[in-house]
């Protein structure tokens, strides 16, 4: 016990005989070495436990000169001894104060610097620890300061940003709730940090545009962009129930808020990735930079398109066409991620906009734009390679919702583009579905419809009624296709009469058996009696290795699949035969009411 109360005597003593050194030295003869021997004996009393003593000295008056030039080197060993004592302990509440005390009375400069290496430095769990302790005193330290303010803001800004874009965010209700790393709580805790400049700038805005406080709204801008490529464009945003105050949420208010009051809501939703951005001489860090400007501006159209945020402060005067285009950039963006988080938004984006929009509203015009053609074929990949069944439903569904709301004349050019680029049989038997509905609206209704009559759906139907290779077609893999064609001419047959023949399919009948119905009879006929064959040789082998129950392995894709056994071999092979059953009930079906249409005229005419 002795020794250890003369080891604290000792800690403290050595402190004091350097403060009494240096309290009879002017500011400017402050050496390096009292530098460091301040910092040595000022950590020794901090982790042995005498933070009380240390508070002491830094209150004392007298001492107010040493520790304004000395006191930013106590930093790094009180933030560690704040997270070493339990949030009760008397120990910790001296250091708190210890750290409030030394962001009143040190030069702010070199504080500064101490307190951003301190946020630099920290990784892992203790980031937002870190962040969240020393935010106050660094505010603190930031409103002192009077050159390069705007600079210090920034990189400020930057730096804590930075230090939690690695940490990933909460996604689910239950992870928003625990906030494991507490990224949640220091996210608005950080705007919090920003609002006094935030007002420094409106206030300065209100009386006149000064040059420095365009470079702190600059800077403020900077924190808004990459606060909305992270984390709001991974977030879950959605109201969840159970979740009064979703932090996500709130942070979301705050940034468009912090938009709005500087004036630059409006105009980031409408700059079209044209707005001003840093020329770098280097072409790598030019495209980061539009990259990241791009997802934080697709990130403000969700924001306020999706879940309204900053939309009171909307004009009214734009159409419902109009901000579909705006958004079409954006929308790209999003839709072009793999992310279920980003997609998702992308995805509530385009239908937002769209269903604004009226049906059959959208002028064809439309389509000469790169976005209203890309987004399209975006869908379509997502519909056909995205893994998550709900985005995979929901693509398709916003697809139906793109294609209702073009005039004829749209929808015709977008089912020629989707027919010639989606590579996919399900969804080319999703466009001619779309393709015979149009057709069915065109002959029922009294005013003409040219797109889909006439010469315009001969042109159409080259198209759809043809098999990609002829007869070798893989019919088994077109087979979404080769029945939705089917039903199509099997509809034009009978609901168009050869005298009236308002779609032309009886003027280009000889071109359409000999482009579709024979190669599709001849590939039939083939096709059957490869599986057929298949069918009866599986079946043998199992006769001969009955005992040995024998494995195959199939590859799709290039991924090797589960082994099958011979039964489940001969499972998809009969499948496989069902399929070409009913495309072969149809085909018939179709060349029987042909030869019955064909033979009544002939007989009318003789």
């Amino acid at each position: 016990m002795p020794e250890e109360h003369s080891q604290t005597v000792m800690a403290v003593d050595e402190l004091q005989a350097i403060i009494q050194r240096c309290q009879i030295l002017e500011e400017a003869d402050f050496k390096g070495e009292d530098f460091n021997l301040f910092q040595v004996a000022g950590q020794k009393c901090l982790e042995d436990g005498y933070a009380a003593q240390l508070l002491e000295v830094i209150q004392n008056e007298k001492n107010k000169v040493i520790i304004k030039n000395m006191g930013w080197n106590l930093i790094s060993p009180l933030v560690r001894c704040i997270f070493m004592y339990k949030q009760e302990d008397e120990k910790r509440e001296h250091c708190l104060r210890i750290l409030d005390q030394l962001a009143q009375l040190c030069n702010p400069k070199e504080l500064f610097l101490g307190l951003l290496e301190q946020i630099e430095q920290t990784s892992g769990e203790q980031v937002c620890q870190t962040v969240m302790l020393l935010l106050q005193p660094l505010q603190t330290v930031l409103l002192k300061l009077q050159n390069k303010k705007a600079y210090s803001v920034g990189l400020s800004l930057a730096m804590i940003m930075n230090q939690l874009t690695p940490l990933p965010v909460p996604y689910t209700k239950q992870q928003i709730q625990e906030d494991k790393l507490g990224l949640c709580q220091c996210c608005n805790a950080v705007v919090d940090f920003a609002k006094p400049f935030v007002s420094e700038v409106v206030k300065n805005m209100e009386k006149s545009s000064e040059y420095n406080d365009m470079e702190l709204k600059e800077e403020l801008i900077k924190f808004c962009m990459q606060s909305l490529k992270y984390p709001l464009l991974a977030a879950q945003l959605e109201h969840l129930e159970g979740i009064e105050e979703h932090p996500f949420r709130q942070f979301a208010s705050a940034i468009t808020d912090i938009l709005w009051n500087m004036g630059e809501l409006i105009p980031l939703v409408f700059v079209h990735h044209k707005g001003k951005s840093p020329h770098w001489e280097n072409q790598e860090f030019a495209d980061i930079e539009r990259k990241n400007s791009a997802d934080s501006l697709a990130c403000l159209s969700y924001l306020m398109f999706v879940q309204h945020f900053g939309v009171e402060c909307f004009p009214v005067v734009f159409s419902p066409s109009y901000l579909l285009l705006c958004n079409m950039t954006h929308i790209e963006v999003l839709l072009k991620r793999t992310e279920e988080s980003v997609l998702s938004k992308g995805l509530d984006l385009f239908e937002s906009c769209l269903l604004r929009v009226e049906d059959n509203s959208l002028l064809h015009h439309y389509l000469e734009l790169r976005g209203f053609i890309n987004v399209p074929q975006d869908l379509v990949k997502i519909m056909t390679l995205c893994p998550m069944e709900h985005m995979r439903k929901k693509s398709l569904n916003v697809l139906q919702l793109f294609i209702d709301k073009f005039d004829t004349e749209g929808k015709y050019t977008l089912f020629r583009c989707l027919l010639k680029t989606s590579n996919h049989a399900g969804v080319e038997g999703y466009i001619i579905k779309n393709i015979k509905d149009q057709i069915h609206l065109a002959l029922t209704k009294e005013y003409d419809n040219i797109w889909f009559t006439g010469h315009h759906l001969i042109s159409l139907l080259d198209l759809v009624l043809s098999l990609p290779e002829g007869a070798e077609t893989d019919l088994l893999q077109n087979s979404d296709r080769v029945m939705a064609s089917l039903n199509l001419l099997r509809y034009l047959v009978i609901k168009d009469c050869e005298s009236d023949n308002q779609t032309g399919v009886w003027t280009t009948l000889g071109k359409i058996e000999q482009n579709f119905l024979k190669p599709l009879r001849v590939g039939l006929n083939m096709s059957k009696a490869h599986y057929e064959a298949e069918i009866k040789n599986k079946k043998e082998n199992r006769k001969e290795a009955h005992s040995s129950n024998p494995v195959c392995s199939v590859t799709v894709s290039g991924e090797k699949m589960p082994a099958m056994t011979t039964g489940m071999q001969l499972q998809v092979l009969h499948s496989a035969l069902f399929t070409f059953d009913l495309i072969e009930s149809v085909l018939a079906r179709v060349e029987e009411l042909i030869e019955v249409k064909t033979k009544a005229v002939m007989d009318e005419n003789s």
